[in-house]
């Protein structure tokens, strides 16, 4: 496994070049990059631009991990809003693309939103939202077939999806190769165990997002630093080898408000604890 971290665990007034170099002396071997609506790194970026940056990212030693599509939620697949929801398949399609321009075979994709409070106000239909996100998916699929990049579906608190038995029902239901899930360890806590939805899920994880989080606090509040909360992570590195993964974990966090430059070394360092809790012999937090 490698590991990895959000660029925006870094200060976002810094130059690229340097908030990489200082992702790579927290010794990550990887970075994950967020499509936003504007800036640098944008769903408006050109292809030769966003080529440039994959190649100052590998300058710097790293290795692209994942895209987000950071405005699945500002724009819903699923909305109810027609014409919002056809600007939300051009952005999957113009995302999938970008993921080729950099280089990574994965882009993480909330499939719906039947509602959230800092999505687009109203609520969706459980069903609606199924049959929406299922063709909009459907529909992207080909295009991700083609260029090799992974949908890769994660669980969010977005009111779907909420158990592993049907996050598996609806990526096999996709029924492509390029079809995964992207598990975020921490989003479980509130309503299940991340080891579970791990040994479920099986081979269909491509990605995972590592958070720890504190069931006492629950909220936004309640995600805490790793190693600090309730995730069980022995069983979650024990459930991750026996399913044989070997791909990237990425933390998700975002810079501490004073001293901001220490977040990564303290990232970095619990991830080496977690990490070696899958190994035999002695672990880290021995």
């Amino acid at each position: 496994m490698k590991k990895s971290v959000i660029l925006g665990a870094t200060r976002a007034d810094l130059p690229l070049g340097r908030r990489l170099a200082l992702i790579r002396k927290a010794k990550f071997d990887a970075v994950e990059l967020e499509i936003g609506e504007e800036g640098e790194f944008s769903i408006l970026t050109p292809e030769a631009d966003i080529r440039r940056i994959a190649r100052t990212v590998r300058d710097a030693g790293l290795e692209v991990s994942a895209l987000l599509a950071g405005l699945c939620w500002k724009y819903p697949l699923t909305s109810e809003n027609p014409q919002t929801r056809k600007k939300a398949r051009a952005l999957l399609e113009r995302s999938i693309r970008m993921c080729a321009w950099a280089g990574t075979d994965a882009l993480l994709v909330v499939p719906a939103v039947v509602q959230a409070d800092w999505a687009e106000p109203g609520v969706v239909s459980y069903d609606t939202a199924w049959e929406r996100s299922m063709e909009a998916l459907t529909a992207a699929l080909p295009l991700a077939e083609e260029l090799g990049v992974f949908l890769c579906i994660e669980n969010v608190w977005n009111k779907f999806l909420l158990s592993p038995l049907e996050m598996r029902q609806f990526v096999d239901s996709l029924s492509s190769a390029r079809a995964g899930v992207y598990l975020d360890v921490g989003n479980i806590i509130p309503y299940g165990y991340p080891e579970q939805w791990i040994r479920i899920l099986g081979r269909r994880i491509k990605r995972i997002h590592m958070k720890d989080f504190k069931v006492l606090g629950m909220g936004f509040g309640a995600f805490v630093g790793l190693l600090e909360g309730d995730v069980n992570w022995p069983e979650v590195m024990t459930a991750l080898g026996e399913i044989h993964y070997d791909g990237y974990l990425t933390a998700e966090f975002w810079p501490y408000r004073h001293c901001p430059e220490t977040l990564l070394a303290h990232i970095s360092a619990s991830m080496d604890a977690v990490m070696s809790l899958g190994t035999k012999g002695k672990s880290a937090c021995s």
